[in-house]
């Protein structure tokens, strides 16, 4: 024992000194002129909050974004904009610095003008909601901090805006962004966003004949206050201003400076929660604002906490080049940049957003003709798209980002109750029944379920060409809800139900569907038949599509692994029996050689995914270490679907598959597409691709792809440079399964340094640019 502890206690300090050889200083974005618009905005955040922030016209702007902060119509509301002024102004002058400091996790700007000079420090406390700006200036100056809300009277999205909302193209009414209440103490401004009686979970419960159960129905917009309270050291109210900003007209609320200082600090604090009226509302918020440690500390405590994220993980290409016109390089820094932008949400209520995260800006900064509100963002706010959703999450796996992962896992368990009331009142049988496209109440999004329905429709399908019969992708987050056991020793005994719930439906459901249309439920060799089914968005009217298929496969067999489902008896023989229901996946042939088939029969083409290469990526029952590699590798070469549908945009998901199959050009090539700089100021900025801007499953499929190049598991062992350009040098450290982190260095096409924690698991490493 005395042995083990002085081996470990070795291990830890050679891992602290190893990660001391990696500067986060050389990926901090550092601008030197100011910005002309929002679409040039930095991101900085922290806990569940993220601002753009940004400098223009010698004004110091950004944007309040905050999980949960959702409306009447779903939207997800920014909760304002900022706006700091300083006299005399040294953001006037040509002297000026923005940096994104990603050691610490916040921005400092500096600037001169004349003999003024001034250094301002944005960041936001991760531990509690609070954002700070602190300013200090070699002189006296004045301060005028404005809260500006274009929410200061009733709005009435139209046509193509409503895509911010739960309704999109089909709204069922006349619709109205309801306006915002917003007060001015002596110096402090307080504004929020009460939700109405009536909100879309109301209506969507009636368009879906959920009514006679709405009562036992989770509902998370009725309540529900958003907003926030501003504030600063000796600021008073002074007056309201209109103005215009981009397309959108806004009133501002001006606090101003009593008199001249050195020093400045301002402080806003958000607040998105469920209440039983707005005095609790204020009391919760008043309380978050309330100073229990000095400032100092506070900050102390946020900067230990990036320093901690940063540990966890990395990957340093070219460490020693330094040269930014490297594209290879810039794939290394974008991997860190956009890791730290999932990061800003890192213990949000709701998970992070494929379609813009918390960073989304106005929207004509994007594209030109949506002169619409800075509350848009395409494909919805409280609408969640699995399909997509899953890239963001997935890569937290190797980066050991396992404390970022439950937002994402509390969504789905908490409209567990509403799913199942979906099989029980549509099917009269037991599972949660989850659709693609999926409101933040467990319910189809009302435009996609359709409001103009045949009346013989089945009440439980979206009637929708895209998304009929799609609800495997939840199996995807059941897995990523196992695998937080295998790579970071998470309990997962609370999430053991929840999964039941999830592979049951597929087998009561399929055996119902199969009694409506014959005498047995199951075909000739015993196994269930998934038809109708589809095969991602793509394969439609499926027959055993590969995706649900490989899924049930993967997920029933890890359960079955899980020593509490073992001792559960009664579960681990339904499981059992299940598993044995399950049928095979499906090849078929071309060329003359065997290749992964996306369905073992369908009848249309409906988009471009790649469904067959599912049990490449997620799924990894083919891959590098793996049987019948050259199966897969076929049809990533053969499959003429995937040939015409391939590319590096939004969530296509060909760099993934490349690595994973050990296809080193290929990866390469792909992944300095991803992950190569956005054609905005900010980097990772991606998009809009196929949804918004910045494209959050642009970024993770990216981040996905770059871990598969370096690092590959199967069975127990570790295989290192899988699918890596042996000229690429790299730094690197990585999670990998049984608890296991890795971390070395590549120079020349050699391994020069290791370390593997547990010691242990140094022996299953293999090292494939030795081979």
């Amino acid at each position: 024992m005395k042995r083990y502890i002085l081996v470990l206690a070795f291990c830890l300090n050679v891992c602290v000194v190893f990660a001391q050889d990696f500067s986060w200083k050389d990926y901090n974005v550092l601008w030197t002129a100011p910005s002309k618009s929002s679409a040039e905005s930095m991101p900085v955040g922290g806990g569940d909050i993220g601002l753009n922030v940004w400098v223009e016209n010698g004004d110091i702007l950004f944007y309040l974004g905050k999980s949960g902060a959702f409306d009447e119509n779903n939207t997800l509301l920014k909760l304002g904009r900022v706006r700091l002024t300083l006299s005399p102004n040294p953001f006037e002058g040509r002297d000026f610095r923005q940096e994104l400091q990603l050691d610490k996790g916040h921005i400092v700007l500096e600037g001169q003008h004349r003999d003024v000079k001034a250094k301002v420090l944005v960041w936001v406390d991760v531990h509690t909601p609070n954002v700070h700006v602190e300013v200090e200036a070699n002189k006296k100056i004045s301060m005028e901090a404005s809260y500006e809300s274009w929410r200061y009277k009733d709005l009435y999205p139209q046509k193509k805006e409503n895509n911010a909302n739960s309704w999109k193209w089909a709204p069922p009414h006349r619709v109205v962004t309801h306006k915002d209440s917003i007060r001015a103490a002596d110096n402090a401004i307080v504004f929020y966003h009460k939700n109405r009686d009536t909100t879309a979970f109301d209506i969507v419960v009636r368009q879906q004949q959920l009514t006679g159960v709405k009562d036992s129905l989770y509902n998370p917009l009725a309540g529900l206050i958003s907003g926030g309270l501003m504030q600063g050291d000796a600021l008073a109210f002074v007056e309201q201003r209109e103005g215009r900003y981009a397309d959108t007209d806004f009133r501002a609320w001006v606090l101003r400076s009593r008199h001249p200082r050195k020093t400045h600090h301002v402080q806003v604090t958000l607040l998105a929660q469920q209440t039983d009226g707005l005095a609790e509302w204020v009391e919760r918020i008043n309380r978050l604002a309330g100073a229990e440690r000095p400032l100092a500390v506070r900050k102390k405590r946020t900067e230990a906490w990036w320093r901690a994220f940063w540990e966890r993980s990395y990957i340093a290409i070219l460490p020693q080049n330094q040269d930014k016109e490297e594209e290879a390089w810039r794939i290394g820094r974008n991997y860190q940049l956009f890791r730290y932008m999932l990061a800003c949400n890192a213990y949000g209520e709701y998970p992070t957003k494929f379609n813009g995260g918390l960073f989304t800006y106005d929207p004509s900064g994007v594209d030109s003709t949506f002169t619409f509100t800075p509350d848009f963002r395409n494909w919805g706010g409280g609408t969640h798209t699995a399909q997509n959703q899953r890239l963001v999450y997935w890569p937290m796996l190797k980066s050991g980002d396992f404390d970022m992962m439950p937002a994402q896992f509390k969504f789905y368990q908490r409209l567990q109750r509403n799913a199942e009331w979906r099989s029980k009142v549509y099917w009269g049988h037991d599972g949660a029944s989850f659709t693609e496209q999926l409101e933040n109440f467990g319910l189809p999004n009302p435009a996609e379920y359709n409001w103009k329905r045949p009346k013989d429709y089945d009440a439980g399908l979206e009637y929708n060409a895209w998304l009929e019969y799609q609800w495997d992708t939840v199996l995807e987050f059941c897995m990523m809800m196992l695998e937080t056991q295998n790579y970071g020793g998470k309990e997962v005994q609370t999430y053991i139900p929840f999964i039941e719930s999830c592979l049951r439906f597929f087998d009561e459901h399929y055996q119902y569907r199969a009694r409506q249309s014959g005498s047995k439920v199951l075909d000739q060799q015993g196994h269930l038949i998934f038809y109708p089914g589809s095969s991602a968005e793509t394969y439609k009217m499926a027959y055993n599509a590969s995706t649900t298929v490989a899924a049930l496969q993967e997920v029933t067999k890890r359960m079955l692994s899980l020593t509490e489902v073992k001792r559960d008896t009664s579960l681990s023989a339904y499981l059992t029996g299940f598993q044995k229901r399950i049928p095979p996946l499906p090849t078929r042939e071309i060329d003359g050689k065997k290749v992964l088939a996306p369905a073992q029969l369908w009848a249309r083409l409906n988009n471009t995914e790649a469904p067959q290469l599912y049990p490449v990526f997620p799924w990894g029952i083919y891959g590098v270490g793996k049987a019948e590699l050259e199966v897969a590798r076929n049809t990533y070469w053969l499959d003429p679907d995937l040939l015409k549908f391939r590319s590096h945009v939004g969530w296509k998901q060909d760099n993934i598959f490349a690595a994973r199959l050990g296809l080193t050009d290929e990866a390469k090539r792909l992944t300095l597409l991803k992950l190569g700089d956005a054609p905005r100021r900010f980097p990772t900025f991606w998009g809009p691709g196929f949804d918004w801007v910045p494209d959050h499953n642009w970024g993770g499929s990216g981040m996905i792809g770059l871990q598969e190049m370096l690092l590959q598991t199967a069975d127990d062992k570790i295989y290192l440079f899988p699918a890596w350009p042996r000229e690429w040098d790299v730094d690197f450290k990585l999670h990998a399964p049984q608890q296991t982190t890795v971390q070395g260095k590549l120079r020349g096409g050699k391994l020069v340094d290791l370390h593997v924690v547990p010691a242990a698991r140094r022996e299953d490493v293999v090292n494939l640019l030795d081979k």
